[in-house]
């Protein structure tokens, strides 16, 4: 496998896709249940093709990334070819990002000098699509974008 497989939740929540990834290989629900109880290691290479073509997917498609930690926020800006990024730290300990306060507290105290802000640019150093996974297994998730561009437009001015 090239990413990792689906979890049992994300299978079901797709199930109509992976109904018409069987149907593409002309595999129906009574031969899929066969290969299921007879052959599970063709079974489960299928699961796994399926799994990284979503995967697959979901990586070009991605655009923003962020990750939340006690203490930090990183912002990820996904290009083809490189990465950006906007990382805000906070100088006090107790302040905990992860709690609605800590957010609070971050929005308050943004452009103090309680914060640091870190702008990045990075090439790939691997393709695209493998970076990106590999910052989702980090911790990072999807994002619309929105507090990137936001915080992005404020120290760009």
């Amino acid at each position: 496998m090239k990413y990792k497989r689906l979890t049992k939740e994300q299978f079901e929540a797709l199930h109509q896709e992976f109904a018409n990834f069987l149907a593409s290989q002309s595999i129906d629900k009574k031969e899929w249940d066969e290969i299921k109880a007879s052959k599970p290691d063709v079974a489960e290479q299928e699961l796994d093709v399926f799994s990284d073509l979503i995967w697959e997917g979901v990586l070009t498609n991605a655009k923003f990334l962020e990750h939340f930690s006690k203490n930090h926020v990183f912002l990820f800006h996904c290009q083809e070819e490189f990465i950006q990024s906007i990382v805000l730290k906070s100088l006090d300990a107790s302040v905990d990002f992860l709690t609605k306060e800590g957010l609070q507290w971050l929005s308050d105290n943004m452009f103090t000098e309680t914060v640091e802000i870190h702008v990045g640019k990075k090439d790939y150093e691997s393709e695209r699509n493998s970076a990106i996974f590999d910052l989702i297994t980090q911790g990072a998730i999807l994002s619309d974008g929105q507090l990137y561009m936001q915080i992005h437009q404020i120290i760009t001015r």
